[in-house]
């Protein structure tokens, strides 16, 4: 992947269009998560009604711009698990678009690919993290296939073959309490010690 590229689709984010690349399991279909538009038109392209996005960071100092605070238990699975496939739901800010906000929470992690750091970092903005498929059907784990479903409605970045696999881990951290929601990539024991992170 060259840098060139890079800078084409972080432009083409910026227009408010819609980006696919590759995670740590599968292929994303991104778009600035604070661009109200976009978040539409990518719901559009899926088919994915009212179901929350999850969101790509750069790293810890990014949440603030997404999350109402960082409980202590949160920064720990961070500095253990990031970057990494643990998707972490937060307190989210009031002021977030609706597609990221659960139950009071937006979904957020830092993948370890270096094609959708590269994203991020060039955005300098949270991107969203959907699965590249259209809703109910299975994730991308290729360029071609992400083509195949959205041929000439999103710009690809092709990073080859994905690992696939399970999901990213997803956990919701509300103060000092830690619910597992969805068991993935990364294993976490279903009760979670208070000392362990």
């Amino acid at each position: 992947m060259i840098a060139e590229e890079i800078l084409f689709a972080v432009a083409a984010l910026r227009r408010g269009e819609i980006v696919a690349y590759p995670t740590e399991t599968f292929y994303g279909l991104g778009v600035d998560a604070l661009d109200e538009l976009a978040l539409v038109r990518l719901r559009q392209l899926k088919g994915r009604g009212e179901k929350t996005i999850s969101v790509l960071v750069d790293g810890p100092a990014m949440l603030d711009r997404l999350c109402a605070e960082v409980p202590p238990r949160a920064r720990r699975l961070i500095e253990r698990h990031w970057p990494g496939a643990l998707t972490i739901a937060l307190p989210a800010r009031p002021d977030l678009p609706a597609a990221l906000v659960a139950d009071g929470c937006v979904a957020v992690r830092q993948s370890p690919n270096p094609i959708a750091q590269a994203l991020v970092a060039g955005l300098g903005r949270p991107l969203t993290t959907t699965s590249a498929n259209l809703a109910g059907e299975p994730p991308a784990t290729t360029a071609e296939a992400v083509d195949e479903v959205f041929g000439g409605r999103v710009r690809i970045l092709d990073g080859g073959t994905t690992p696939g696999g399970a999901p990213s881990t997803l956990v919701r951290v509300r103060g000092a309490t830690v619910d597992i929601l969805r068991q993935g990539a990364i294993a976490l024991d279903d009760q979670l010690d208070d000392d362990d992170p």
